[in-house]
């Protein structure tokens, strides 16, 4: 746990892959990345649920074992909203991650029912809180990357609620604060400037590139699920090549899928 929250320390953003399977771990780790990071939405897309805590917890351990077997390096993995309403379920699906190695965890502070929608600031926080206080309690150490989506749901205040929450957080006990969507140069700034927690931004279109970033004062860069939407792009692509071809070209680098 120590050597990834000194990942989040460095001059420059580290880049977290963010990985669904076992395979997936091993190409990111043999492509160099110093840590990984499990991705919701893609675990349930292979798992064929839809995101947002419909996968049976159970399944997601699963999963992360399988990730853990593979690769010795740093994991966190996102458990969602926690998968309860409850600190200490929350906590409890924590430590059985813990058990397994993860040294991370992201908790986000929204919900999706009928639809996504953000949890009362003073609630989510008094969560993070009640979960820091038995984890602390049992002697887990893991690093709490908290997700604010504000900027996620596109909220017309989305700064405005993030610097507050990033605040609320903060003295909650959280150790790092993960924001999707935040792109615009000037708000990272503000985002950054309104806590002590490392900043984690993610992949997107119009995302600053990377020595930018590092000198909004970003310390860490997710991918998403944006590699695993990648390569079913590719693979849609390559069924419909070979269909269309009549032959496997496409398969041994003599096609044109892509």
């Amino acid at each position: 746990m120590q050597e990834f929250k000194q990942l989040h320390q460095q001059t420059t953003p580290f880049i977290i892959g963010n990985v669904w399977d076992a395979a997936s771990a091993r190409c990111a780790q043999q492509a160099g990345y110093q840590a990984l990071g499990t991705s919701s939405a893609a675990i349930a897309s292979l798992l064929g649920y839809e995101d947002g805590e419909h996968i049976p917890f159970a399944e997601l351990v699963f999963m992360v074992r399988r990730i853990a077997a593979v690769s010795k390096l740093p994991l966190s993995v996102d458990i969602e909203a926690g998968f309860s309403r409850n600190p200490d379920v929350i906590a409890h699906h924590i430590q059985q991650l813990a058990a397994l190695g993860v040294v991370g965890i992201n908790l986000e502070d929204s919900r999706v029912d009928a639809e996504r929608t953000l949890v009362p600031a003073e609630e989510f926080a008094a969560i993070v809180s009640g979960v820091k206080a038995i984890l602390q309690q049992h002697q887990t150490e893991v690093f709490l990357n908290v997700r604010c989506d504000a900027f996620l749901l596109g909220l017309d205040h989305a700064c405005a609620e993030t610097v507050k929450r990033a605040q609320l957080y903060q003295r909650a006990g959280a150790d790092g604060l993960f924001v999707p969507c935040l792109t615009q140069a000037d708000d990272i700034k503000a985002v950054v400037a309104a806590s002590w927690l490392p900043v984690n931004v993610m992949a997107m279109p119009d995302l600053p590139a990377f020595d930018e970033l590092a000198g909004l004062g970003v310390k860490r860069i997710s991918t998403g699920n944006f590699a695993h939407d990648a390569m079913h792009r590719y693979l849609l692509n390559l069924w419909g090549e070979i269909k269309q071809s009549g032959s496997y070209d496409s398969l041994f680098g003599t096609g044109t899928a892509g």
